[in-house]
């Protein structure tokens, strides 16, 4: 029994190619909607580019099944179906699914009624939680938990499962991430996922049943190839600014709640981690300089090279800086704790060397590796209160003679 005058969703199934499959499914669909689903609710069949008789049996579908609608596109690509589809839609949630129906359509009432309540922002299925059940091959399996391990690793996501055909948002959340989403095909979905979080929109995940569908014709070596691609462009565009994302945060996005004394935690082991890795390039850098330079110099050059990548690295991961604005400013306060750091470096290889004439490079390593060590409380120091902390007093200046004069004669 559906809940009269409740707002509406949408749910659309994209399909390219799908002669045989769409007749019985979205009947299936339309059955299960009418019978056991108790929101009012329309199916959208979007035929992206489809060359057999899909584009036929959806509109005969249309004509015979009240609350079924079919678009067309002539261009294929998932994520330009369901981009079209949304964008036209007037319901209020609107949500997916793959036309193979592989995930059970008892989830389907979890999965929107948080964003009925103005809960959550999008929902989204996992078949990587421990309360799935999911029947599939090894090998996408394998496929699967690598992809959504490559976007923790190079997106720092929180959401499981990224791919699943199973997905609903909020019309009016859509309507304010969809013009920021380029791509048109399978990454579409996880392009959405990113810039919802990176946003601060509340993403709900219900554990699914599913069963791999047999007959998929997704060419997963093509796939897997446009997903790194993928990544690779939304870690550029996210690193550099190019995405604004803040018009959806201010309307949309919930700020996480963080116990202080745990981001600080995580925040001095992200330090650390980078800290070693800057450490190990210095020594490489040391060593290879050392050949044709005086050890002073060579100190110098290294120390530099690494202070510009490690001020890099720490603004982007230990303390979640993004975009190009103040970027020259804080190298520019980098410079000044890398000033420190020489000044320790240098002093203690002045010492070295007042002691003993000729120390073996290993040793001049071990001492400049000690004196970095030893700087980097204050480096993590300056780092927290003043080159990444906008708020904080910039470099002294200082006035003309002309215009302190004329400021006493006044």
């Amino acid at each position: 029994m559906q809940i009269s005058g409740h707002p509406r969703v949408e749910i659309v199934v994209p399909a390219k190619n799908e002669e045989n499959d769409l007749g019985p499914n979205i009947r299936r669909l339309r059955e299960f909607l009418d019978t056991a689903f108790p929101f009012p609710a329309e199916v959208c069949i979007a035929d992206s580019g489809s060359t057999d008789a899909t584009y036929e049996v959806g509109t005969l579908l249309a004509a015979e099944l009240p609350g079924v609608r079919i678009v067309r596109l002539e261009q294929p690509g998932r994520g330009r179906a369901l981009k079209q589809a949304w964008s036209e839609s007037t319901a209020e949630v609107l949500a997916y699914m793959d036309v193979d129906l592989s995930t059970n359509l008892n989830a389907l009432l979890p999965l929107v009624a948080p964003l009925f309540a103005g809960h959550s922002d999008i929902a989204i299925g996992t078949r990587l939680s421990n309360g799935s059940r999911v029947v599939r091959r090894p090998m996408r399996e394998f496929i699967s938990r690598s992809y959504n391990l490559l976007l923790r690793a190079t997106l720092s996501v929180h959401f499981s499962d990224a791919q699943c055909g199973f997905k609903a948002v909020r019309a009016d959340v859509a309507r304010e991430l969809l013009p920021l989403i380029q791509d048109t095909s399978w990454f579409f979905d996880t392009e959405l996922l990113v810039l919802a979080e990176k946003a601060g929109l509340r993403i709900h995940e219900v554990p699914v049943d599913w069963i791999d569908d047999l007959d998929s014709r997704v060419a997963i070596a093509k796939t897997v190839g446009e997903d790194l691609r993928g990544i690779a462009r939304l870690t550029r565009d996210l690193g550099r600014g190019r995405t604004d994302l803040s018009p959806v945060r201010w309307a949309y996005g919930r700020p996480r709640i963080l116990d202080p004394r745990t981001a600080l935690a995580a925040r001095v082991l992200r330090f650390c981690a980078i800290g070693v890795l800057s450490t190990a390039a210095y020594a490489l850098l040391y060593l290879v300089l050392r050949q044709g330079m005086p050890a002073q110099v060579a100190n110098l050059l290294a120390l530099l090279i690494t202070a510009v990548g490690n001020t890099a690295l720490n603004r982007r991961i230990t303390f979640g800086v993004t975009g190009v604005e103040n970027r020259w400013r804080h190298q520019l306060r980098g410079l000044v704790t890398f000033g420190i750091g020489w000044s320790l470096t240098a002093s203690s290889l002045w010492l070295l060397h007042t002691a003993v004439a000729s120390p073996h490079q290993a040793v001049e390593v071990a001492v400049l590796t000690i004196a970095n060590l030893a700087a980097t409380v204050v480096r993590f120091s300056l780092f927290q209160a003043w080159v990444f902390n906008d708020d904080a007093p910039t470099l002294p200046t200082f006035e003309p003679p002309a215009v302190l004069d004329q400021t006493r004669s006044n």
